[in-house]
């Protein structure tokens, strides 16, 4: 299966749990700030991004709960794995999502990291929680479209 995508970016990881879990609303992309053995760590693409979410602190959006697996050639200047690392956006974007975030209920998850000409960058959905009975409805749709695509293929 080969998927088109976007010649520059290249893809480290992905948060296939957060579809399931949250209804998305905006996508927002955002740098990170990494130390020299956590970029070398990414690039080895040892990094986990499915408990993460981002808060504010301080003026600033934060991503909290992500795991980047310390590298082993660093040494004694090596990082914490899941230390808590800052998000570079505008002040604007900071402002509205801080917004959305206090007002609505709603909640920053990313759903993936990936280069893009060479520097580091991640996707922050702005998402809502689904509930149980959500899930249940996202999966039965799920199978029965997998099962009417089986029928369409046995009959043509």
């Amino acid at each position: 299966m080969n998927r088109k995508t976007n010649p520059g970016l290249k893809i480290i990881c992905l948060n296939r749990k957060a579809s399931f879990n949250y209804f998305f609303e905006d996508l927002f992309e955002a740098g990170i700030v990494l130390k020299g053995s956590e970029i070398k760590s990414v690039r080895d693409g040892k990094v986990n991004i499915a408990d993460s979410y981002a808060v504010e602190k301080r003026g600033e959006i934060v991503l909290i709960n992500s795991h980047i697996s310390p590298y082993k050639q660093a040494s004694y200047s090596n990082h914490k794995p899941d230390d808590v690392r800052k998000l570079l956006l505008n002040k604007k974007e900071i402002n509205k999502l801080i917004g959305k975030m206090q007002r609505d209920g709603l909640t920053l998850v990313p759903t993936k990291m990936y280069f893009k000409k060479g520097k580091a960058k991640i996707e922050l959905a702005v998402a809502k929680g689904k509930k149980q009975y959500d899930k249940r409805a996202t999966k039965k749709s799920r199978d029965w479209n997998r099962e009417k695509a089986r029928y369409i293929r046995r009959s043509s």
